[in-house]
């Protein structure tokens, strides 16, 4: 017989780093984890900061992200984060499927990204997925990634209109704001709602806010 192939030793436990500004959230997300023989919660965060601390703490093996948090958002965390370590395996968690956010987020280096309400479903075998070197999007988010391939992108100044609307402000207020005349912002807004498929200012921001385009 010839030399048998060398033993792999099975790794330890999958480290696990929780962040998200929801003590619920995260405490659902410890008692998935903590029944499972192969995962380890080792640290947990409410905002983007306090994710860079922990992740320097523990450096664990995967990072559970929101999107959404006071103070850094989850984006902002997991640029720093993978600055600092590029190696980081880093699954963010939304509440909405935001195609922009996605792209974003995957640009900036998640393995991974899926909806909050799928936690229990997907979660575990993500984690495990993204510990093995694979990406991950969830199929709706991915649909509206599809869905919105093809669509004009909104131009910064676009966005900042949107954004001013957004926060409550009349057509007058956001050219003034933006030393802009009132029918400059018109036409921005005639761009925005055609390039959004939309009909009102309303529907706007709500489109917009649920892709991740503008962040109230």
């Amino acid at each position: 017989m010839g030399s048998s192939p060398k033993m792999v030793t099975s790794p330890g436990p999958i480290r696990v780093l929780t962040v998200d500004d929801h003590a619920l959230i995260r405490e659902g997300i410890a008692a998935l984890v903590g029944n499972q023989k192969d995962m380890r919660l080792v640290g947990e965060a409410s905002n983007g900061r306090e994710a860079i601390e922990q992740f320097r703490l523990h450096r664990p093996d995967v990072t559970l992200m929101d999107l959404q948090m006071p103070e850094m958002n989850g984006i902002d965390a997991l640029i720093a984060i993978r600055g600092e370590f590029p190696g980081a395996r880093i699954i963010m968690l939304t509440t909405y499927a935001g195609d922009v956010l996605c792209k974003r987020a995957m640009q900036a280096g998640a393995q991974a990204y899926i909806l909050k309400g799928n936690v229990r479903k997907d979660l575990l075998d993500t984690i495990r997925a993204v510990r093995a070197g694979k990406k991950f999007i969830h199929a709706e988010v991915a649909a509206e990634l599809a869905s919105h391939a093809a669509d004009d992108a909104l131009s910064e100044r676009e966005i900042e209109v949107l954004s001013l609307i957004a926060a409550g402000n009349s057509n007058k207020l956001v050219a003034d704001q933006l030393a802009i005349s009132e029918d400059t912002v018109k036409g921005h807004v005639k761009s925005i709602l055609s390039k959004l498929g939309v009909n009102d200012r309303t529907h706007a921001v709500t489109a917009a806010l649920k892709r991740g385009i503008i962040e109230l």
